[in-house]
């Protein structure tokens, strides 16, 4: 039997174009043999830029495909995707589903494993939670920085504002009138600080002569330091104590004795504080003065020697002489 080249060209094209649809398929993840034991199933509100044939993943682990996505309802109340594993893996029941957007457009699905003994089968729904999408996350991290632009900005503008105050003419000739005082105070400094004629250098001069000098007595210093140190080692072995108790007890024995003199204790007491024995040895003076006198004017009358004569009693006891008199 022989097969015409029509036959033949008709043939070929039914098995590339049934390849064409089977790779198609494939590369969009979708099995080419529909295996409904290995599907489970998750329900979001919201898939973002999810489509079919992209990777599902365990803890970055690419586990399957996204098989299908159909809408709850006609009003779309949720959405229903099927997963489609491609190898035995081991879902805890409690486990749950996100969908992880990127900025490149490729989004997959992540499983987050949950901690249950009891694990998912085929057709059973797994939970899913909510999760924020790049963008958000992105626009989240630039807010902080934003923020802190604000504030960067916000300080150059004082800043520029100080600077343009600093340009006005009035503080224009304030910054002159510094700079022209800082010029004179630098020289003024130039000249205090010069190594030869300065009042610096001077001082310093006067400093090293004065060290010097001390350096060149520094025995004399020295001496004098030890004969102090002796001295005072002379002085801390006196003792001082006796001497002080010594006149202590000189002064209270001189207390004493003006004491007594304040009585009428002792002669010196009776003489400085009886006016009767004054008045007396004034008048026992006296007579003594008076006799005295006497005996200048009339020896004879006290003392008599002769050996033809008699006694003179002719005069008697006179007054006191006027120098006497003058005495008293």
């Amino acid at each position: 039997m022989q097969i015409s080249n029509e036959t033949k060209v008709g043939a070929l094209t039914i098995i590339a174009v049934t390849l064409l649809v089977l790779g198609y398929n494939f590369l969009r993840g979708k099995a080419v043999i529909s295996n409904k034991s290995n599907i489970i199933y998750a329900k979001f509100s919201d898939i973002g830029t999810l489509d079919i044939s992209n990777p599902v993943k365990i803890k970055g682990y690419r586990i399957g495909n996204v098989s299908d996505i159909k809408g709850m309802d006609e009003n779309i109340s949720e959405i229903v995707i099927a997963i489609s594993l491609k190898t035995k893996v081991n879902i805890p029941n409690n486990s749950k589903a996100i969908v992880v957007n990127s900025l490149t457009g490729v989004s997959t699905v992540s499983i987050l494993l949950g901690d249950s003994k009891t694990f998912l089968r085929a057709g059973d729904t797994i939970l899913s939670a909510p999760n924020p999408d790049m963008m958000s996350k992105v626009m989240a991290g630039i807010d902080p920085v934003l923020i802190s632009m604000k504030a960067t900005i916000d300080t150059l503008r004082n800043v520029l504002n100080g600077v343009n105050n600093v340009l006005k003419p009035t503080t224009q000739d304030d910054l002159k009138t510094m700079i022209k005082n800082l010029k004179v105070s630098s020289q003024n400094l130039s000249v205090l600080l010069n190594s030869e004629t300065g009042a610096l250098a001077k001082t310093l001069d006067h400093t090293a002569a004065f060290t010097d000098n001390l350096n060149k007595n520094n025995g004399h210093i020295n001496s004098i330091l030890e004969n102090l140190k002796t001295t005072s080692f002379n002085l801390s072995q006196t003792n001082f104590k006796q001497t002080v108790d010594t006149l202590n007890t000189t002064l209270v024995s001189l207390n004493s004795v003006l004491e007594k003199l304040k009585t009428k204790e002792g002669t010196l007491g009776l003489l400085l504080n009886d006016p009767v024995l004054y008045n007396n040895l004034q008048q026992t003076s006296s007579s003594l003065n008076i006799l005295i006198n006497d005996l200048k004017a009339n020896p004879k009358r006290y003392v008599h020697f002769s050996l033809f004569g008699k006694k003179d009693n002719s005069k008697s006891i006179a007054p006191p002489l006027a120098d006497t008199a003058k005495m008293r």
